[in-house]
């Protein structure tokens, strides 16, 4: 049996010293223990139909056996509690050792080489096709352990088998023949068997990384193409944007030089103001279009200095508490309701305006506050959509937050109430 489990197993080619049998190669960046682990639970794996029926057939059968012996008659006395106490046990032994559950060497290949010794002595014992339960416990070796240990394994079950069938054979040599080859066959077959399924799951693990790696050539392809486009609109709405300020700051500064009318400088004031709002729109949306990001409470020191520093407008911030994780979307609806909430202040509180956006953190969410001083009123009736507010509201409303603004005694204020994420209060984001 031995030599033709060999032969059978080699048709691939040599396999050196210490590899496991039958895989067709050892994945880097594992060690022979992990790969020999992997082994057993190897071609019959618990996500694997084929793995998950192998125990209940190997059990079908060994009650089969039962009903097979049972059929013929039980021995009398002793032997025949004895032939159903190496039928329960072969049962139990073939359900366990061939179960995707157990991937310990040490449990597995005892426990098959019992089924196959209980295999033996029910053939010794009691009439009927106990031998059968021999060939599923090869079976099982060629399908779960490594090929040399099932070879090793396979010896003492042969052994046993060949002794019972050939002590009251009429011919010991053509009898003993008989076994080894049946043996090798069901080996051989077991072999293959694992053979085919490693080969599949080695092919669908290339598949899987084949397609991991298309998704990944496919991000990273759109990615270089938002890239591309990001730096061609800032090339072209970007720096247009930032000369025409420029050209405004310098149109309004000469206005007061000759001494215009106050109507034309504060036209030309709020002609600017609106193109640096243009502009701060612009970058950020070109931000989010190159690197895919969608901001959160974490961006807001960039935007308040980034339009304090632009539009000259005081602006502080202010957190207190610690900071808990936010749903999903929270986080962008908070930046885009304080970034509309400071855009508001630039259109309509005028001069002299100074901005407040405070954070107060709890565990069960947090609260935002923009409030806005101090401004004079004047050029406020630059041009909106009407729509900032009711946007704000519904944005607010899809989160599970609420939000209310008014005016106050010499500004406006906008509070907003975002609730955290269920279950993950206390953990920072």
């Amino acid at each position: 049996m031995a030599g033709v489990a060999v032969k059978a197993i080699d048709a691939e080619g040599p396999v050196p010293a210490g590899a496991l049998a039958l895989r067709p190669g050892t994945p880097s960046g594992q060690t022979a223990g992990d790969v020999a682990a992997a082994r057993l639970q190897g071609p019959v794996r618990a996500g694997d139909d084929f793995g998950r029926w192998l125990a209940p057939i190997a059990v079908i059968t060994i009650f089969a056996v039962g009903a097979g012996i049972l059929s013929a008659g039980l021995p009398p006395g002793v032997a025949g509690a004895g032939s159903l106490a190496m039928l329960g046990l072969a049962a139990g032994l073939s359900g366990a050792a061939l179960s995707p559950r157990i991937r310990r060497l040490r449990l597995t290949v005892p426990a098959l080489v019992g089924v196959g010794l209980c295999g033996a002595g029910l053939d010794w014992q009691a009439d009927g096709p106990g031998f059968i339960a021999s060939y599923v416990s090869l079976m099982g070796l060629g399908l779960r352990a490594p090929r040399r240990i099932a070879i090793l394994a396979g010896i003492p079950v042969v052994t046993a088998i060949s002794v019972e069938e050939t002590y009251e054979s009429p011919n010991p040599a053509s009898t003993l023949l008989a076994v080894i080859a049946a043996s090798g066959l069901l080996f051989m077959m077991a072999a293959f068997a694992a053979v085919s399924l490693d080969r599949r799951q080695h092919a669908e693990a290339l598949l899987a990384q084949e397609a991991a790696t298309s998704q990944a050539r496919q991000a990273a392809a759109a990615l270089a193409e938002r890239s591309r486009l990001a730096r061609d609109l800032h090339d072209v709405l970007a720096h247009n944007l930032s000369g025409l300020a420029v050209q405004l700051e310098a149109t309004r500064l000469m206005a007061i030089t000759k001494g215009a009318g106050e109507n034309i400088v504060n036209q030309v004031a709020a002609a600017r103001k609106l193109a640096c709002i243009g502009l701060l729109e612009s970058r950020r949306v070109l931000l989010l279009l190159r690197e895919g990001e969608t901001p959160d409470a974490a961006s807001l020191p960039a935007l308040v200095s980034e339009i304090s520093a632009l539009l000259g407008i005081p602006v502080a911030l202010q957190s207190h508490g610690v900071p808990c994780p936010l749903g999903p979307g929270a986080g962008a609806a908070l930046y885009r309701v304080v970034q509309e909430a400071l855009t508001n202040v630039v259109k309509h509180a005028g001069r002299g305006a100074e901005v407040t956006v405070r954070l107060a953190w709890a565990p069960d969410g947090v609260e935002v506050s923009v409030t806005d001083r101090g401004g004079d009123g004047v050029d406020s009736g630059l041009p909106s959509s009407g729509s900032g507010l009711s946007g704000m509201v519904e944005r607010v409303s899809l989160i599970g937050g609420h939000l209310h603004a008014g005016p106050t005694g010499d500004g406006f204020a906008v509070h907003l109430w975002i609730p955290s994420r269920p279950g993950e209060v206390g953990q920072v984001p």
